[in-house]
């Protein structure tokens, strides 16, 4: 058995390392390769990945979602008072209990919650909260307390601690840049631009014709995919990264070459062309990046953290159309990734997590739109969560200098989710142990 395992583990270097080596790698680093393979030995495969085991996805509202628009306090005066503009008429509201209901645009993820596929975790927030964009990212991408920088992201945690000699596409982002939550002391995970701008380099002469990579895409785009709209007034924020580590190694430079040389051209396109779904996608990035993940889960891509985002949340004026139009198009993209997820056997094993680097204030602001508040709510999705409302929801008048009070630090939706799905502990990952919350 050993040797079989063995055996394997060699296999699987060296099938990453040669094809890697064989697309873009110069032969004068081919006995650097070998050294890499060398180390690699020493290393343990993960056992359970993507294409057996249970998958994260993470799906970042960027900007600051204002919560209490998404669920909406309907039977609480207070909302109405400090909202005469923004308020949602109650009689419009998605009710899930006497006081609080989703935003009306939210159908899917009411009947989600009603088959007993959400979770809805209220007043998600942490000690002193910032209400800088950046550095409220960053605690969160971090799990870091709000007086302490760290430079590894929570998720870079699991993979250096959980994930020794994993496949390298044990993380995929979808974006322009890394999320700060990736970054790790052994870099692992990638990173693809938005799917409306893949171009992937191509191992065929093309000779002045289109090439597979682009005919593949372009069959995706006119399935339902479209480029971004542009952000609407008052929502500037498109997504925010946090602080990449920023290691120049030779070692560092090495491993990523060997990772973009594996995952670029023939590799993933055969990945994701291994399946077409007949769900219809709606128009929007969220959307795309939901339909590219969806593929690379049908398709076996050994991976188990999925990173996506959602931008403009950043609602200073202007609120009411953009936000609903917003939560429209998360309500569309998350509708058809669960159907896609059903038709492929697969929702039982994937679950998405959301969240944003904080909440909006309670009260309106004279521009029409909400400034930069603290606690919100979160959502936890998938075939095997365990529904409900969890945490209480927040008082709309006992507040701190205008924000809401948080009552559930994020970190321990985090802790849930490492102890009980990703089935990794927690208390290693986030650095010390945090109250489990009973959704999955």
């Amino acid at each position: 058995m050993k040797t079989t395992l063995q055996t394997r583990r060699q296999f699987l270097r060296t099938s990453m390392l040669g094809a890697a080596a064989t697309w873009t790698v110069p032969v004068f680093l081919e006995k650097t390769f070998f050294a890499l393979d060398a180390i690699a030995a020493d290393t343990l495969t993960q056992t359970v990945t993507g294409k057996d085991g249970t998958i994260l996805v993470v799906l970042q509202m960027a900007g600051g979602n204002d919560g209490l628009n998404m669920v909406v306090p309907y039977a609480d005066d207070a909302y109405h008072r400090a909202r005469p503009r923004l308020a949602l008429p109650p009689n419009q509201v998605l009710k899930i209990d006497n006081h609080a209901g989703l935003n009306p645009k939210l159908t899917a993820l009411k009947s989600l919650f009603d088959n007993g596929h959400l979770a809805v975790v209220q007043g998600v927030g942490y000690p002193n909260p910032n209400r800088s964009h950046f550095r409220s990212t960053e605690i969160w991408q971090t799990a870091s307390d709000s007086d302490r920088t760290l430079s590894d992201g929570w998720l870079g945690r699991y993979f250096d601690n959980c994930c020794a000699g994993a496949d390298p596409t044990i993380g995929v982002a979808i974006g322009e840049e890394t999320p700060q939550a990736f970054a790790a002391k052994n870099p692992t995970g990638v990173t693809f631009s938005r799917p409306e701008q893949f171009r992937f380099r191509s191992s065929e002469p093309n000779n002045g014709r289109m090439s597979a990579e682009e005919m593949f895409f372009r069959q995706l785009n006119e399935s339902g995919v479209a480029e971004e709209s542009s952000a609407p007034d008052g929502a500037s924020i498109g997504a925010i990264s946090g602080k990449a580590k920023d290691d120049s190694s030779t070692m560092d430079f090495l491993q990523r070459t060997a990772l973009d040389a594996q995952l670029s051209s023939d590799k993933i396109l055969a990945i994701a062309r291994k399946y077409k779904s007949t769900v219809p996608y709606p128009q929007g990035q969220l959307a795309a990046s939901l339909n590219i993940i969806a593929r690379m889960i049908a398709g076996g891509l050994s991976t188990r953290v999925y990173y996506a985002s959602q931008g403009g949340f950043d609602t200073h004026a202007g609120q009411i159309n953009a936000h609903e139009r917003l939560m429209g198009d998360f309500n569309d993209a998350i509708g058809a990734f669960v159907a896609d997820l059903r038709q492929q056997g697969n929702f039982e094993r994937v679950l998405l997590m959301t969240f944003s680097e904080f909440g909006r204030r309670v009260a309106e602001n004279a521009n029409g739109g909400t400034d930069h508040g603290a606690a919100a709510p979160m959502f936890v999705l998938g075939g095997a969560v365990k529904p409900g409302l969890f945490g209480k929801y927040p008082s709309l008048t006992d507040l701190d200098h205008g924000d809401l009070k948080f009552s559930s630090d994020f970190r321990s939706v985090y802790g849930t989710v490492l102890d009980g799905w990703l089935k990794a502990p927690s208390q290693v990952v986030l650095g010390r142990k945090f109250p489990e919350l009973a959704i999955v």
